[in-house]
């Protein structure tokens, strides 16, 4: 067995010491030795505060604490996170308070927004995002030759079934027009692991599942204490035994049964060697939804409305897309819902460990 999963259980007084115990059985070092600078992608997936939506600061903490006491240094470390059409990465920065965490331990945030992008020319035949991106696709110049770490959450997605490492480069590699690729995710997030191995010489995942999100994910979850963490190195094979905690069949899944198909990971969970703590008989009973703007978005590309897909999506006019977006679910959903859930979500342990962090 070739792919290593480690899973732990853990509590808000601990995660800390457990995420270095889950790193180191999963052999990080054998995979990020410091020979290289290392990037930090971290998930944002609302500019906004919402849990288990983008990475907890517990779990940045976790990690930095883990790497500074092995081989790197401060300036070798780069957390990095891009804009979308509805997310501001130092806004986001601030409101799910990784900027504390990064100035405990010296390391300078880089939104990929202040950073060169250049096309870049694959070699790897790609499934779909060369015909997307006729022109070119173009990425950070930083990333080429550089190692990556991600730091994904344990949740659903209205698009994709689930999410986690392999998506988590989505927000890093395509520039804000990725919008174009949700109609053939699956087989783009295949592109993505394709990309990965061209521009990274080692790529590693730790995911944090302390607060995972059932439902309609990314943004409009219902967040449940699941307490668990995961790593590895295989990014398939992360997600797909996040995905079997989480209840689904991970081979059901598109993209997890492509590129374990097409040998970019394992997505069969008996293939596995998970280590650490006893997950058989784990079921979250987790239900993908879809949200309200992804069932719209949906409708325009795939469903009965994808007539009027070019001019809803691909013009100028596409302009309202985001604007809907963020009314519904800043204005409307965030205030309403939003904000019971996360009062619910307070009054548990992880919810006094983010207050903690906020300095409350």
């Amino acid at each position: 067995m070739s792919s290593v999963v480690s899973v732990l259980f853990t509590h808000p007084e601990r995660v800390a010491d457990d995420y270095k115990r889950l790193m180191e059985l999963a052999s990080w070092r054998d995979h990020l030795s410091g020979e290289r600078e290392l990037l930090l992608k971290l998930n944002l997936s609302w500019t906004k505060y919402f849990p288990a939506c983008s990475s907890q600061p517990w779990q940045v903490d976790g990690v930095l604490k883990t790497l500074l006491e092995g081989p790197y240094t401060p300036d070798r470390v780069l957390p990095i996170e891009n804009k979308t059409v509805v997310t501001d990465p130092v806004k986001g920065a601030r409101h799910n308070l990784w900027f504390p965490v990064f100035e405990k331990y010296g390391c300078r945030f880089q939104p990929l927004t202040d950073v060169d992008w250049t096309v870049y020319k694959f070699k790897s035949k790609l499934l779909k995002l060369n015909d997307i991106f006729p022109e070119g696709i173009e990425i950070p110049s930083i990333y080429p030759g550089s190692d990556i770490l991600h730091l994904p959450t344990v949740k659903t997605h209205g698009h994709s079934v689930t999410t986690g490492a392999v998506k988590n480069s989505f927000g890093g590699l395509l520039k804000e027009a990725r919008h174009y690729a949700h109609k053939y995710i699956h087989e783009v997030l295949v592109d993505l692991l394709l990309m990965q191995k061209e521009l990274h010489p080692n790529v590693f995942a730790v995911m944090d599942g302390t607060v995972a999100g059932d439902g309609a994910g990314p943004r409009t979850m219902v967040p449940k204490v699941k307490d668990v963490i995961l790593a590895s190195a295989d990014s398939v094979a992360i997600d797909a035994v996040a995905a079997k905690l989480m209840g689904f069949d991970p081979m059901q899944i598109p993209y997890i049964s492509m590129a374990t198909d097409m040998g970019l990971g394992e997505g069969r969970v008996e293939n596995i060697e998970i280590v650490g703590d006893d997950i058989a008989g784990v079921d979250f009973g987790f239900v993908t939804k879809r949200s309200f703007v992804i069932w719209g978005d949906q409708m325009l590309r795939i469903g009965p409305l994808r007539f009027l897909e070019k001019i809803a999506l691909k013009s100028p006019l596409v302009v309202w897309a985001p604007f809907a977006s963020n009314v519904y679910h800043d204005f409307f959903w965030y205030p309403t819902v939003g904000k019971k859930r996360i009062r619910e979500f307070s009054k548990t342990p992880w919810g006094r460990l983010f207050s903690r962090y906020a300095g409350r």
